[in-house]
């Protein structure tokens, strides 16, 4: 049997954390209709469609080649991410899945001594861990917000994706 260390513990929870992520936001697509991942409160605000290119481009960028490279990577058009152009939920789901393969790839190849290591985003020196805390945050606002707009869309038809009011009482050991 593998000794569980910090850095180890630290790996497995950043991977069940990012997968609990995903999760969520899938629950959240798997209430939507093809039109509502185009869905805009106005012109300046993301669509859901915009948060999963946006989402799946910075983790094919940030995760390809996360030790060596710059997670900036030049073939990245970052602003092309905030254009909707109404692709299909299922181009969509294939980006997304396709980001989220490159990140727990990486994320489960990651051994503890990479932890302190240094890695670059924009040029900037972040050791391991700060990239992963900082991937982890980004995620979290956007799916997050994922959540939030397709609240807005589903209004009364919103399945929860967590403990439903006025039922607290019942999920207390």
């Amino acid at each position: 049997m593998v000794e569980l260390t910090i850095g180890r513990e630290y790996l497995q929870l950043s991977a069940k954390a990012f997968l609990s992520l995903k999760t969520m936001a899938e629950k959240a697509f798997g209430q939507l209709s093809e039109q509502d991942y185009h869905w805009q409160p106005d012109p300046e605000s993301n669509s859901i469609a915009i948060l999963i290119q946006h989402l799946s481009g910075g983790m094919i960028s940030r995760w390809t080649d996360f030790l060596t490279s710059d997670g900036e990577k030049e073939t990245r058009n970052r602003d092309s991410e905030f254009i909707d152009s109404s692709v299909s939920s299922e181009k969509l789901m294939n980006r997304w899945n396709e980001g989220w393969q490159i990140l727990f790839e990486t994320l489960g190849s990651l051994r503890e001594s990479d932890l302190l290591r240094t890695v670059t985003i924009r040029g900037e020196p972040h050791s391991v861990m700060k990239a992963i805390n900082r991937a982890m945050a980004h995620t979290a606002m956007h799916v997050g917000q994922i959540v939030y707009i397709a609240k807005q869309i589903k209004a009364a038809q919103w399945v929860t994706l967590s403990i439903p009011r006025g039922k607290s009482e019942n999920w207390r050991p």
